[in-house]
């Protein structure tokens, strides 16, 4: 794939670029209200117009708008054969943020299948699969279903029995007072041991997956 570098600077683009770097909002503004004219614009000017603003919603925090562009700003560094904008590798960098909007509107799984897709194509990009690390961590596999009903089961539990020491033990049967507080003090503790387990299971689980997976992703590279 070729560098891309652009060599004619329309007003409209002149006018962009004068915008400072990090104004995102104004970029944004710029674009929406000019998109007509930016569309007519030579096709290397408008390539880069449209990266600074997708980026620049990416970087607002409007992830969905993003989605619905991304595609079509990756279809279009592939048709012309754009590999490189600004020293950056457009095509990882464009497909990176997509995962990132993905898992930022809740879209977990088809942001694992794009991680996994970009570990495959070079899987020493160790930014990679440590946000696949933290993808596969927001997901709710059974271990982590199974061990939260039961500590919530044992912590009701244990709400019970707090209601019995109140209402009838300590009145009542002051001396089964310190084995009732035994009681509901393992109850709890065996609730809380039970939720920490499982989520620390979950968390070993994802890395040695991903470990795993970028491993074999090495192996067929060599």
């Amino acid at each position: 794939m070729s560098t891309f570098k652009s060599t004619y600077y329309s007003k409209i683009y002149r006018d962009f670029k004068a915008l400072d770097e990090r104004a995102f909002r104004d970029m944004v503004r710029f674009y929406e209200e000019r998109e007509d004219d930016i569309k007519r614009l030579d096709f290397g000017e408008f390539f880069e117009l449209l990266i600074a603003y997708v980026d620049a919603l990416f970087e607002i925090g409007s992830y969905r708008k993003y989605l619905l562009l991304v595609d079509y700003a990756i279809e279009c560094s592939v048709e012309y054969n754009i590999q490189y904008l600004d020293n950056r590798d457009i095509f990882y960098h464009l497909l990176f943020r997509k995962a990132a909007s993905l898992y930022n509107t809740l879209a977990y799984d088809k942001a694992d299948y794009i991680l996994r897709e970009l570990i495959r194509i070079n899987p020493e990009k160790e930014e990679v699969s440590q946000f696949l690390k933290k993808c596969l961590r927001k997901t709710n596999p059974a271990i982590v279903r199974h061990s939260r009903a039961a500590s919530i089961l044992l912590f009701l539990l244990a709400a019970v029995v707090i209601c019995i020491e109140v209402l009838f033990v300590r009145p009542f049967m002051g001396e089964w007072t310190m084995s009732i507080e035994l009681t509901r003090n393992l109850i709890f503790v065996t609730g809380c041991t039970i939720l920490i387990s499982g989520a620390l299971i979950h968390h070993w689980r994802t890395g040695q997956e991903v470990n795993d997976f970028v491993r074999a992703a090495l192996e067929k590279k060599v």
